[in-house]
């Protein structure tokens, strides 16, 4: 299970970076597009989704290797046991918070797909299409937060923390800027 969920979110950071390259290559196309007279109107809005993508593709990748911001000022000055008691407290939180914008994000994309709404822009399509990300890379997100704090409650320490004391061991504080 452990490799699996490994391979899911290494995947789910796979993708944001696939969807990063996407935005440069279509920046580029657009820009010799301009040039050369040619209509590249619409790549304005696939470029949007493709940043909205990549964003929330990266999110559970991102948590799970410790390169979200966090603020361990009090976690380094206390014990074991409130360190612990203070990260479960954390995880719970956070994956309330998660599971709740999760919740929001299907419930807005059903809400699209059910009305038919369409895109706005150049490129119209139905909405629910690139909203897909949002719903995916927040559920992403979720499960990534409840697999952490099982990780947690059973007595084991954060990939996010492991992550960062091995890129530390390594002379890595690129991270830490």
């Amino acid at each position: 299970m452990r490799r699996a969920l490994d391979l899911l979110f290494d995947g789910a950071g796979r993708l944001a970076a696939l969807m990063i390259l996407a935005i440069f290559l279509l920046m580029l196309y657009a820009s010799a597009g301009r040039m050369a007279g040619l209509r590249v109107g619409g790549i304005n809005d696939i470029v949007s989704w493709c940043t909205a993508a990549a964003s929330f593709f990266a999110m559970a990748h991102a948590f799970k290797h410790g390169d979200f911001v966090r603020v361990t000022l009090v976690l380094d000055h206390l014990g074991p046991r409130a360190r612990r008691a203070l990260e479960i407290a954390s995880l719970f939180i956070a994956a309330a918070a998660v599971t709740y914008l999760a919740w929001w994000a299907v419930r807005f994309t059903y809400e699209s797909w059910q009305f038919k709404d369409m895109a706005g822009g150049l490129v119209v399509i139905p909405i629910w299409i690139p909203q897909l990300s949002f719903v995916l890379g927040s559920l992403l997100f979720v499960l990534a937060v409840l697999d952490e704090l099982v990780i947690v409650l059973r007595g084991g320490k954060p990939t996010y923390v492991r992550m960062v004391e091995e890129r530390h061991a390594r002379g890595d504080y690129s991270e830490d800027l």
